[in-house]
């Protein structure tokens, strides 16, 4: 089976993590070019010791290269603003491109891979939502799928220093768009997150708190639910980890985001350990959404493939 070409755009931290992970671990995609607009970053000069090919002139740069008649998917690895121009530019010039979005623009449909991949193969635009969404509404759905959750509320703690430019610049839209995407996604009927930039040194892993209340249920199922949920995770990213065993509290109360509640609150706590491929062991959050975004561009590569190319 041919392999299919992908381009990153944006040449930092997790763009060139992607870039490794592609040359390593890529199953059915090929790097093709690695897109930045700072010529002395060391994303560009790394792909270039690396072959592959680069240029420092953003999208039109890419569009202009002699390699993008052959690439067929785009990651884009920039912040929310940036994905929209991209996006809107590649799709002019190549209307059957596919393009998996690592910022929180969510132009296309919320990506969680164990969870919906499979319902977006043939979607232009998948959305990879945040790292806190990536590692937290997987065990909201692992809940869901065994009783109907009222509530879902999520914590993500990550180092400070894994916390780059692009991302406290999006710290509105990573609520947002994480928020939305318990409910879409997570199946929870009011979702809320929260993320902390912990400035602890040495640095802390990425740690997740996942409190969810939800209709009374089997417990045994649902501690089994979010164990096989969790499993399915560490498939692709093996640092994830549950910290203990999920936790259950009965509860009757007046709360402000349900209204009269009665039923089970579940705790689940998280841990995010990095592949260290890029970036450093701490940084788990950068690393489970160049993960997930693998996990994605491989199966979207694996279908184009059978197809025999791009639409």
């Amino acid at each position: 089976m041919n392999k299919i070409r992908a381009a990153i755009i944006g040449s930092g931290n997790i763009g060139t993590d992607l870039m490794i992970k592609i040359l390593r671990h890529g199953e059915h995609l090929e790097m093709a070019a690695m897109v930045g607009i700072d010529p002395n970053s060391d994303g560009l000069a790394r792909a270039r010791r690396l072959g592959v090919a680069t240029t420092h002139e953003g999208v039109d740069g890419l569009i202009a290269m002699p390699e993008f008649a052959a690439i067929d998917v785009v990651f884009d690895a920039t912040s929310a603003s940036a994905h929209i121009h991209n996006d809107a530019k590649l799709r002019a010039a190549k209307p059957g491109i596919r393009v998996v979005d690592l910022t929180p623009a969510a132009i296309g449909p919320y990506c969680v891979p164990v969870v919906n991949l499979e319902s977006h193969l043939d979607k232009g635009n998948v959305n990879m939502v945040t790292c806190g969404g990536q590692a937290t509404i997987p065990m909201v759905a692992a809940v869901s799928r065994v009783a109907k959750v009222h509530y879902a509320e999520i914590v993500a703690s990550i180092a400070s220093q894994s916390a780059g430019p692009g991302t406290r610049a999006n710290i509105d839209e990573f609520t947002e768009t994480t928020s939305r995407a318990l409910e879409t996604v997570g199946g929870a009927a009011k979702g809320k997150a929260i993320i902390i930039l912990n400035p602890a040194e040495p640095p802390l892993m990425m740690r997740d708190t996942v409190y969810v209340l939800c209709e009374e249920a089997d417990q045994r199922q649902i501690a089994a639910s979010v164990a096989e949920m969790a499993a399915a995770v560490q498939a692709w990213v093996p640092g994830y980890r549950l910290k203990q065993q999920v936790q259950f509290e009965s509860i009757v109360a007046q709360l402000p985001d349900v209204g009269n509640f009665s039923g089970l609150k579940v705790s689940i706590y998280l841990e995010v350990e990095g592949a260290a491929h890029y970036l450093p062991a701490y940084a788990g959050n950068l690393d489970i959404m160049t993960s997930a975004a693998l996990a994605t561009g491989e199966r979207i590569a694996q279908a184009l493939a059978t197809k025999g190319g791009a639409a």
